[in-house]
């Protein structure tokens, strides 16, 4: 049974599964749909269109789908989507997108924000990231799966953060950090693989014997990018097939890459 109360402001028009509890205060705008097990937190406010799959944990005070901070904006029927399990916790804020991006704000699956973080429109944030506290995410950014951003980091708009890559407390990031790598500082600049991270996601360590290896070719040698990615192909890839993330990544960055 829903359980709203009784000062919550929910929409009639908006669509909540049988099991969903809103807190004191919480505001749920017509056009929300929030899925099964989900738990919103007093004084939180879910408004445009916004979908939220199973199992979401929003705390007090988050502000989610409101109006993207762009000024060419003009309330185009733009969306902000959620999957399962994530965790929102206190003051985080997600913006949904706009027609010039792809009009939608998506977060995947098993994300925690941590408190104060803020999500701008048209980002894409995968399965099992970790942004902390007060981080600041610009648009238009990826987040690759397993991804880790330090607290109080900002991220300019249209970077790309690799899957399981870790950026430190603190940083400004400015271009694309590649996979499996760790970044830090104003501006951020690479520190080696992510071992740590690497190794708790179960690689094994020929995984990270190998992907070591490719880090030295892409950002530790002589050799132009091109030719780095050309070698870790032939080289790497058929004995770590990850490698390839890092190769594809590189081949397609817009911005270029953090070094």
């Amino acid at each position: 049974m829903t359980k709203i109360h009784p000062s919550a402001v929910v929409d009639p028009k908006a669509e909540l599964a049988e099991d969903v509890e809103v807190g004191p205060g919480a505001v749920v705008g017509p056009n929300v749909q929030i899925g099964a097990g989900s738990i919103i937190g007093a004084h939180a406010v879910l408004d445009g269109h916004l979908s939220m799959g199973e199992g979401n944990r929003v705390y007090p005070h988050a502000v989610l789908g409101t109006e993207p901070q762009d000024i060419k904006y003009r309330n185009e029927p733009t969306r902000l989507e959620f999957g399962n399990h994530n965790l929102i916790r206190e003051f985080v804020t997600v913006h949904r997108g706009t027609p010039q991006g792809a009009g939608v704000t998506r977060i995947c699956s098993n994300v925690f924000l941590m408190a104060y973080a803020h999500i701008a429109h048209d980002n894409v944030v995968e399965d099992f990231v970790v942004v902390a506290n007060s981080a600041q995410i610009a648009g238009h950014v990826f987040l690759g799966e397993h991804a880790v951003v330090g607290g109080c980091t900002a991220i300019h708009q249209f970077v790309r953060i690799g899957q399981h890559a870790f950026i430190g407390g603190g940083s400004v990031v400015v271009m694309d950090v590649p996979p499996f790598c760790r970044a830090t500082g104003n501006r951020a600049k690479l520190h080696g693989l992510n071992g740590i991270g690497l190794s708790r996601r179960g690689y094994s360590k020929d995984d990270l014997k190998a992907l070591r290896t490719a880090y030295r070719l892409a950002f530790q040698s002589d050799l132009l990018i091109g030719e780095a990615t050309d070698r870790i192909e032939q080289e790497i890839t058929c004995v770590c097939p990850q490698a390839a993330l890092l190769t594809e990544f590189l081949r397609t960055s817009k911005r270029g890459v953090t070094r």
